[in-house]
Formats: structure tokens, sequence, C-alpha cells
């Protein structure tokens, strides 16, 4: 079977240009703290924290003042930010990494 790859330019706008730069802030903001709560959870019970426990947090730190700007984000991409975290932490402890 042969595999083509098309590879496509795109022009976002400079509205949308902001907004991408927004949501990957948040993405790699979400990333660091979730993988923080992740290694503190493991000292604390030798187990980590799974994708909807991550998840959960989500609209807590929303309404925190100092963290109300994720409202500003796809809830999709903290999400993701999630099921990759949580998955990239399962590999590691079952020696996939």
């Amino acid at each position: 079977m042969k595999h083509k790859a098309v590879k496509v330019r795109i022009y976002p706008t400079k509205e949308q240009v902001q907004v991408l730069a927004q949501n990957f802030g948040c993405a790699r903001w979400w990333w660091n703290y979730a993988l923080n709560q992740c290694i503190e959870t493991y000292k604390e019970t030798g187990f980590g924290l799974k994708q909807s426990a991550l998840n959960s947090m989500l609209p807590k730190l929303k309404k925190q003042k100092e963290t109300e700007w994720l409202k500003d984000c796809y809830s999709q991409v903290l999400q993701s930010v999630s099921l990759n975290l949580s998955r990239a932490y399962q590999n590691f402890f079952e020696g996939r990494a």
C-alpha cells in the first residue's frame, strides 16, 4: 500500500494567531500544573492521578481568581492535555516510555 502525504499551509488572521497562542499557553500551563499534581500525589500515596481526577480539577481552577484566565481556553484543549498526560504517566510506569 502506498501512502500519500499532503502538506497544507494555513494563513491565520491576527485574531486567530492570538487565540492559538492563548490556547497553546493554557495547554502548556495545565500540563505543568497537572504533572506537578501527579508527582505530589504519587509521593504521598504511591499512585498517580487518572484522567478523570485531572479533569475534575479544571472547574475549580477556572473559578479561582489567580487562574480564571483558563475560562478563555476551549475545554477540549485542556481535556486532551489531561488525556495525554495520564497516558504518558501510565506508559512510563508500565515500561513503555
